[in-house]
């Protein structure tokens, strides 16, 4: 069974903390509408939703996916790079014991979920403002006695690495090749984003299904073209506080 887990638009929002946009106006109501919609996008794609504890004075709280990595033999309680996230780990952690063994990232690490790109036994960590070179330490030395390869990575130009380049299959990404090397994932499937789209490489791949952003229409057919399974999500509330499609969630295998 999958599970995802995920956490309500909180009311302070409007708060959450930026890196490469302007503040703009969000409308939560609308916000919280288009995350039920993603929930529901993630049920029918055979996940059975468990929601964490809403945090309405945790501004970013909503983008889970940055609290915890989840592994098929471990989680990894991360500690963010914004230093206000850093309330948001504790309810996460206590749901997660319920799934995996967990393993936690210790000062002086950052590191933010949203930077790691899983990909069968490889794992690909961003170095961004919110992840730090001792957190891909700390990640690797926990990873790698399961067998992963761990691999550094700098993107440019956005907030994490899964801004640039996610996975659509166990070989195929769609990548911004403005954003990420595109030669770090030579040997796999590329699908590079639509130029008009650059936020486009952020999908979520839920079995065989993948959810796209529908503020990015041409990305898709690309993906389809190619034949991927596409269901398209409106989540252009979120993105204006710097969210995308992996943020809103954190898959468990249970």
């Amino acid at each position: 069974m999958l599970v995802a887990l995920t956490r309500a638009v909180p009311q302070s929002i409007s708060r959450c903390e930026l890196t490469h946009l302007d503040r703009n106006p969000i409308d939560i109501e609308l916000a919280r509408t288009q995350h039920h919609a993603y929930e529901a996008a993630l049920s029918d794609a055979g996940c059975r939703i468990e929601r964490l504890p809403a945090a309405d004075e945790l501004p970013d709280s909503v983008f889970v996916e940055d609290t915890a990595i989840v592994l098929d033999e471990v989680a990894i309680i991360t500690r963010p790079g914004a230093e206000s996230r850093r309330p948001e780990t504790p309810s996460v952690a206590a749901v997660l014991r319920k799934y995996r063994e967990l393993i936690f990232i210790e000062s002086p690490a950052i590191l933010d979920g949203g930077d790691v790109l899983r990909i069968g036994r490889k794992v690909f960590v961003g170095q961004s403002t919110r992840t730090n070179a001792e957190g891909f330490r700390q990640l690797s030395a926990a990873l790698i006695p399961f067998g992963y390869s761990v691999q550094a990575v700098t993107p440019r130009g956005c907030l994490h690495l899964k801004s640039a380049v996610t996975a659509f299959s166990d070989d195929g990404v769609v990548i911004n090749p403005e954003w990420v090397d595109a030669s770090t994932f030579k040997g796999m499937q590329l699908i590079t984003v639509d130029p008009s789209e650059s936020s486009a490489a952020n999908v979520l791949r839920v079995r065989d299904v993948v959810l796209c952003a529908a503020s990015f229409p041409r990305t898709a057919q690309r993906l389809r073209g190619a034949g991927v399974n596409v269901t398209m999500v409106d989540a252009s509330e979120l993105a204006k506080a710097e969210g995308a499609l992996t943020c809103c969630s954190v898959i468990v295998v249970s």
